[in-house]
């Protein structure tokens, strides 16, 4: 399986002034298996070591952080003679251990080599553990989501589609409509998570795939309890709970009242923000203003708050395969916000860029989401068909004095007066549709 995020590894393998590197992301997005698999592919050998349930790391990290001594340690552990010049070190589900994250603090500081080291850490608890100083200014970043729809068309023997997008050839991309539109209607269904696309490749049968999105809920349901603050667990639950109706109202803006009938910020505030920690869900704060920077004219008790994959979103809202590929007249409102989430999971994955969206005081007009990039505002406006009204769209571009808007949808790319229509499988293609 493709993954766009190895060729990031690539480019940090070869920097000379490389940190460790910490790959962060909700379990099961793949990030055992990209670290495998870089290891595998451009170093010698790789030792892997799993700190989950772990006691033999836990007492190594116990004590100080001599470099020799943690090293001795982890070639024991790995049963890998580890040489700096030719050798991955694999740190997975380091938050299980603080003090390992800590300890790469001290590799960067005290060592007298230059090591390779990969960390992996599902985010469930990295944020909460009181007592550990994170490594500040020692370690680089990398954040790994569901595969994008790109990545998709890889995974499913669709590379040349994929190349296309690349090559931003609309005329091209127009004439292969019917082919990107049933792909992206599969995508709705399976989602990014890599073990529901790899099940999906090797059986073609949606009733498999379902299945693996219902245990990935359920796995997801039950760290809750194991990694969350035992007071915060049913909070947690019943904003996870939640997400779907959110969604599904026409206004998607996260009411608390929804979850609980008297319900308030204070009660759910550290709730949420665990899920956003955790790579469950993407909050996407509202902005009052459409001029850099976005952030300074966020209104920061309004959100909306998106799923991590859409395919999990389906699965949640029990959609069957039939009604998401051939339509359903019932089905027209709720695929309204399907789109949005599939928009904002690309906006993820690909660009990794922090969206919010825009609302009117006075009036009900909005746009989807709202991003800032090289030094634009860009705004975008989803919709789930061919409709090509974009009344709020135009009315913030105009009021903003922005270059243009983006209205993203099923119908062709067209540009007209400072409004450039993006097709919705043809997102990936954001940064340069606007020059």
């Amino acid at each position: 399986m493709k993954r766009f995020a190895m060729e990031v590894l690539k480019t940090w393998k070869e920097d000379s002034e490389r940190l460790p590197m910490i790959i962060r992301g909700a379990r099961q997005v793949g990030k055992t298996w990209l670290m495998k698999e870089f290891g595998a592919s451009y170093f010698e050998k790789y030792a892997y070591i799993n700190f989950d349930h772990n006691p033999r790391m836990q007492q190594l990290f116990s004590g100080d952080f001599n470099i020799d001594r943690i090293l001795q340690g982890l070639i024991i552990e790995s049963d890998v003679d580890i040489e700096p010049e030719n050798t991955l070190i694999i740190l997975d589900e380091i938050q299980e251990v603080p003090a390992a994250l800590q300890s790469l603090k001290y590799f960067v500081e005290d060592s007298r080599h230059t090591y390779f080291i990969v960390a992996a850490g599902s985010l469930l608890g990295i944020a909460l553990h009181k007592g550990t100083s994170f490594p500040v200014g020692k370690v680089d970043h990398m954040d790994l989501y569901p595969l994008s729809f790109r990545e998709f068309l890889c995974a499913t023997g669709n590379e040349p589609l994929k190349e296309l997008l690349d090559r931003q050839d609309f005329s091209m991309l127009t004439a292969f409509k019917d082919r990107y539109v049933d792909l992206l209607k599969n995508y709705y269904f399976i989602g990014g998570m890599p073990e529901a696309v790899n099940v999906y490749i090797k059986h073609k049968n949606m009733k498999e795939v379902r299945k693996v999105h219902h245990r990935l809920i359920a796995d997801y349901e039950q760290d809750f309890s194991k990694h969350a603050p035992r007071e915060v667990v049913p909070r947690i639950q019943m904003v996870w709970d939640g997400i779907l109706s959110q969604l599904a109202k026409e206004n998607r803006k996260f009411i608390y009242s929804v979850l609980r009938e008297g319900a308030r910020a204070k009660d759910f505030e550290l709730a949420i923000q665990w899920m956003n920690d955790c790579g469950l869900c993407c909050k996407v704060g509202r902005v009052k203003k459409g001029a850099i920077p976005l952030k300074a004219y966020q209104d920061l008790p309004a959100f909306k708050l998106y799923l991590l994959d859409v395919g999990l979103l389906t699965a949640m809202a029990d959609l069957d395969a039939k009604t998401l590929l051939n339509g359903n007249h019932i089905f027209t409102e709720f695929k309204g916000a399907l789109t949005e989430q599939y928009v904002c999971q690309q906006l993820l994955a690909e660009f990794h860029a922090t969206p919010y969206y825009w609302s009117a005081e006075a009036s009900s007009g909005e746009v989807d989401f709202i991003l800032q990039h090289d030094g634009k505002v860009i705004p975008i406006e989803v919709k789930a068909e061919e409709n090509l009204n974009a009344k709020s769209l135009k009315y913030f571009v105009e009021n903003f004095h922005l270059e243009y808007g983006i209205r993203t949808s099923m119908s062709d790319y067209r540009v007209q007066e400072k409004l450039i229509n993006l097709p919705l499988y043809a997102i990936s293609c954001l940064w340069d549709v606007g020059g």
